[in-house]
């Protein structure tokens, strides 16, 4: 199965995007399924690198690192990211600027959309 989580809210103050990222990585581990995720509206300061968090709490830093090194691919709603004042060389390592024709063509590509 191919499946496309797009998120929408930001890294801390609710746990949506936690939550969607904790499934991306989950689904990500299995052999049946391509997974890809697409940050836009406040999830895109989910992509922007150096978040520091208290010990003991979630990171999304470094879950978006996880699934970037299972290779799976993490786009960033371009006009997201410079409403946010977000340039490309901030994101974590792996994520990309991405664009509606991306998520269009990633919304073709998925058997499943799941939005957050």
């Amino acid at each position: 199965m191919k499946a496309l989580l797009v998120l929408n809210d930001p890294p801390y103050g609710t746990e949506r995007s936690y939550n969607a990222l904790r499934l991306a990585g989950t689904l990500a581990k299995r052999e049946s399924e391509e997974v890809r995720v697409f940050l836009m509206g406040d999830a895109a300061a989910c992509g922007k690198s150096g978040h520091q968090v208290p010990d003991g709490y979630y990171n999304v830093n470094r879950q978006l690192k996880a699934l970037t090194s299972q290779q799976v691919p993490v786009g960033v709603c371009g006009s997201c990211m410079d409403a946010r004042g977000i340039a490309a060389s901030e994101l974590v390592e792996g994520a990309h600027r991405g664009s509606m024709e991306e998520l269009g063509d990633w919304t073709q590509w998925a058997d499943k959309v799941i939005v957050f």
